[in-house]
Formats: C-alpha cells, sequence, structure tokens
C-alpha cells in the first residue's frame, strides 16, 4: 500500500470537538445501501444554507484507509486536505464518502500508523480489502450521486467531480460513465496508472546494486498473472486494486467533451503524463482542458528542502483550492 499519498489528511485544523455526531464537526450525515453495503456521506453547506437548491461537488478521497472524522481528543483533523474556499460553499453543496468498512470517526489513539483503520489482527477489514478497487467505487460513487440528486436541495443541472491521487482515477471513469457529470478536476493522477508512478519513483531512487525499477516490473508480473485476487497475503493492496488503479486511462480522458482541469506538482512522478496527455489534448485540438502544473511540489503539493524532503512550514493545498474554485466558477458560466 502506497503509504505517502494522503499525507495532507493528517493535518489538523483548528476546530475542537470530541469524537460524536458529524454534525457536531459541521456536516450533515445521510446513508444509504449500494450492494448491501452501508455508505456514510457527508456533506458540508454553508451555514444556513443546508436546504438552499444547489449543484454537488464531489470529492473521491486517495487510497487510504482512514475514517473521514479524525479526531486527536479534543482536536480535529481535516476531513478534506484543504481549507474549504467561502466561494465553493457559496455555490456548491460538498459530498465526501467514507470508504467501505472503515468506521466514520475514529480518534487517533483507535487507529495505526498513517492515521489508518486496522482490526484487532493489526490487518484492514476483509470487506475493505474485497471492495477497495477502481469498479466497486465508481458503481458506487453514480449510485450516491443518482440518490443525492433526487433529494430538493440538490440541483441536478450541473455536477463537479474531482479526485486527488487515487481519487482521480475515480473522478475520471465517473466522468466517462456518466453523463451526469459536467465538470472534471483531475489532481496528482497518471493518465498511464499508478504503475508508472511506482516505476518512476524506483528509477529515481535505484543503484546498481539495487535495482528498484527491475524489481517492480518483476512484482508487476506478479500482479498481472493474478489480477482479480482481492486478498494480499500480508496486508498492503490487493492485486485487483493495483492492476485497477494501473490503467491507462488516456483514451478516457481524451474522450471527454466537459470542462476539464488537471492540476499536479512538477516534482511529481506522474509529471511527464500529464504533460504528455497535454500534448495529445493540443494535438487533437481540445480546447475543454485547462492545465495547472505547481512548479516545485510533489505529490501532495508541498516543496521540497534541499536535502529531498517535504517542507511543511509552505502549504499549497489551499491555494490549489482556491484555483480551483476560481475554475469551476469561470467554467459554470
Amino acid at each position: 500500500m502506497k503509504r505517502a499519498i494522503l499525507l495532507l489528511i493528517f493535518i489538523p485544523s483548528l476546530c475542537l470537538s470530541q469524537k460524536k455526531q458529524a454534525s457536531e464537526f459541521g456536516y450533515r450525515h445521510l446513508q444509504m445501501t449500494f450492494q448491501s453495503d452501508t455508505v456514510d456521506i457527508l456533506i458540508k453547506s454553508k451555514k444556513g444554507e443546508e436546504e438552499v437548491k444547489k449543484p454537488i461537488f464531489f470529492f473521491c478521497e486517495g487510497s487510504l484507509p482512514q475514517p473521514l472524522i479524525k479526531t486527536a481528543g479534543e482536536m480535529t483533523y481535516g476531513v478534506y486536505p484543504f481549507k474549504i474556499p467561502e466561494d465553493l460553499l457559496t455555490n456548491f453543496h460538498m459530498v465526501i464518502i467514507s470508504k467501505p468498512y472503515i468506521p466514520l470517526i475514529a480518534d487517533k489513539s483507535e487507529l495505526g500508523a498513517n492515521l489508518m483503520y486496522f482490526e484487532e489482527t493489526g490487518r484492514v477489514p476483509d470487506g475493505y480489502q474485497e471492495r477497495n478497487h477502481l469498479d466497486y467505487y465508481v458503481k458506487r460513487n453514480i449510485e450516491v450521486i443518482n440518490y443525492l440528486q433526487a433529494l430538493p436541495w440538490v440541483e441536478d443541472s450541473q455536477l463537479v467531480v474531482s479526485g486527488h491521487s487515487q481519487g482521480s482515477s475515480v473522478a475520471a471513469q465517473m466522468a466517462y460513465e456518466s453523463e451526469k457529470v459536467t465538470h472534471l478536476i483531475y489532481s496528482a493522477g497518471n493518465p498511464f496508472g499508478r504503475i508508472m508512478n511506482i516505476i518512476g519513483e524506483g528509477r529515481r531512487h535505484e543503484t546498481d546494486s539495487l535495482p528498484r525499477a527491475e524489481r517492480t516490473f518483476n512484482w508487476w508480473k506478479r500482479i498481472v498473472s493474478d489480477s482479480s485476487n482481492l486478498h494480499p497475503p500480508n496486508g498492503g493492496d490487493s492485486n485487483k486494486n493495483v492492476y485497477d488503479f494501473s490503467k491507462n486511462m488516456m483514451d478516457e480522458l481524451l474522450s471527454l467533451d466537459i470542462p476539464v482541469l488537471v492540476t499536479f506538482g512538477t516534482l511529481d512522478y506522474n509529471t511527464p503524463f500529464n504533460d504528455y496527455l497535454r500534448i495529445e489534448t493540443i494535438r487533437k485540438g481540445k480546447s475543454n482542458f485547462t492545465f495547472r502544473a505547481y512548479i516545485g511540489t510533489e505529490h501532495n503539493f508541498f516543496y521540497l528542502n534541499s536535502d529531498g524532503t517535504k517542507n511543511y512550514d509552505i502549504f499549497t493545498w489551499d491555494e490549489v483550492a482556491m484555483y480551483w474554485t476560481s475554475w469551476m466558477l469561470e467554467h459554470s458560466k
């Protein structure tokens, strides 16, 4: 399992609260059933405008099995990796969905490394492993959208779907499969699939005595030979998870005619592939794509120190969210 993907979610907000109900954290909590599974849905609305009819801004989270609401005593971590811009709440209801078989709310003392949820066995729940793949997330999310758009306070003429890291693949596939999606934000994704990020990281750090990329190719062969396996023997991501999220999505992305925003940090391993996507949009004359590269930042938009470590003193995610908002408002006219 890639442990570095959602580091930003660990940054706490200034909200103080005990672990109680989602409403005490400023969220509405809805539930629905999908394939016999209970799906927890959090909605963030502008205070006092919860019943005002607005479109949905749907955020697909990344890869880690974390509760959406995480506390550390009286401190609460941010549900989103950014401070929500006021203009976003003025124009949209924000929606995020919990991971399958992961509790909605948990305290840091109940969680393991990287704020991940584990059972007493020290493993993530089997129910999570069996559903932690692209097909499940896309079908579930589309059903959630169908459910929400039937509610009286949801405007269904516009639907913005966004995703970061693993969530970018989910968001892109949703946009490809559902005509209800009117805008796509594709953030820190790799159009050629996750495996290319892993190989790129190996190439950057390998030596003659440690051929990391070659080991990744051998690992990939094992993944492909058993690509439907949902139960990894030593924890981590299943073969199906890695195989699904290593899908080449260039054709799906290039087939879209809706407004698409692509954001990424230029020090991320996905940079050459997002640049290639841009080359192809120019070649094909697709004016519906906007590209925004954050120069000198990595996967989660942190700058790097001279020794290669992340500079946590400069928080760029809020700037990214502000740009998302201005782009959406410009392309909603």
